[in-house]
């Protein structure tokens, strides 16, 4: 199950269902099962205080995952900066959409045990990043 909120944010057009099929996928692909999955879309301020408050840290990011994980059951809280999110699509050169994608399945990556800390460990996130975004069909209009 993947829920879907906005906190003090709207990003209209988004459908559940394909988060569902596609994270489902994801997880599948990974050994795991997609339990339940949150994700809360919020602002930049909304996101700061979050991770002041839980992690300590001062400062602006694209996402925050909360693991609620057991064994091989996916779960968890995924918070979103939407500010964050439009930013990176501009740096990057690529569509809100596909940022946003990619910023998600970093997130359940980091829920299926996947680290960035260190270069080799960011590299092989990346690299898993690119296979799922690879992996979305697009849907006709």
């Amino acid at each position: 199950m993947v829920n879907l909120f906005f906190e003090d944010v709207e990003i209209l057009g988004l459908d559940p269902e394909f988060f569902i099929s596609w994270l489902s996928d994801c997880c599948d692909t990974e050994g795991k099962s997609l339990e339940e999955v949150n994700l809360i879309f919020c602002s930049d301020e909304y996101l700061l205080q979050k991770n002041i408050e839980f992690l300590q840290h001062d400062y602006y990011t694209d996402i925050i995952t909360f693991d609620y994980c057991q064994g091989d059951l996916i779960m968890g809280d995924l918070f979103i900066s939407k500010d964050r999110v439009i930013d990176n699509a501009q740096t990057n050169g690529v569509s809100f959409e596909n940022e946003l994608n990619r910023v998600i399945v970093h997130g359940v990556l980091h829920l299926c045990g996947y680290k960035d800390k260190s270069v080799d460990e960011e590299k092989l996130m990346r690299s898993k990043e690119d296979f799922y975004l690879d992996r979305i069909v697009p849907r006709e209009t």
